[in-house]
């Protein structure tokens, strides 16, 4: 490789002792969590860590989540415990709690979820598009024309939102 390396090379060891340490001996449960869960449960919820008894068989995954998400959560464990353990390939997992927390807090206990889409931008008002329209009419360049309408929209469609709402 003449001296270069892939990244993933240069952290494999240090990813693979940090999930070894909260118990995860197959890191792609982390890495794939969308995967193995499904986006509905994945963005509702992350795995923390996997404990495992003295003498028992199979281990005890918890899995963070807000408080919201808990009784909806907790009645899809059953089918989820079945993903989890078709992805190690044996019954590696026998239960799975929940830990509910807030998704701001402490550094360890945090929980970072996906956020929701954005929703697309809604349409301005007919008399802002013709004001806007009006406004950039006398610019010949066609691809400017439509930025200085898109910009016109925006400013005038703001200082109608704050006509009202004084600073």
């Amino acid at each position: 490789m003449r001296g270069f390396e892939a990244a993933s090379r240069l952290v494999e060891s240090r990813i693979r002792k940090a999930g070894e340490a909260r118990g995860f001996a197959i890191s792609r449960l982390l890495t794939h969590w969308a995967e193995i869960a499904g986006p509905d449960i994945a963005a509702q919820c992350r795995p923390v860590k996997i404990g495992y008894s003295k003498g028992g068989l199979g281990g005890t995954l918890t899995l963070l989540t807000t408080g919201a998400a808990g009784p909806m959560l907790q009645m899809q464990l059953p089918a989820l415990r079945e993903r989890v353990n078709a992805c190690y390939g044996y019954n590696a997992i026998a239960r799975i709690t929940l830990t509910q927390t807030a998704p701001m807090g402490f550094a360890e206990g945090q929980a970072q979820f996906d956020p929701a889409p954005k929703a697309p931008p809604r349409a301005p008002a007919p008399e802002i598009q013709a004001k806007a329209h009006e406004t950039a009419a006398p610019v010949q360049d066609e691809g400017l024309r439509a930025a200085l309408e898109r910009l016109a929209c925006n400013v005038l469609s703001k200082a109608q939102q704050n006509k009202g709402n004084p600073r």
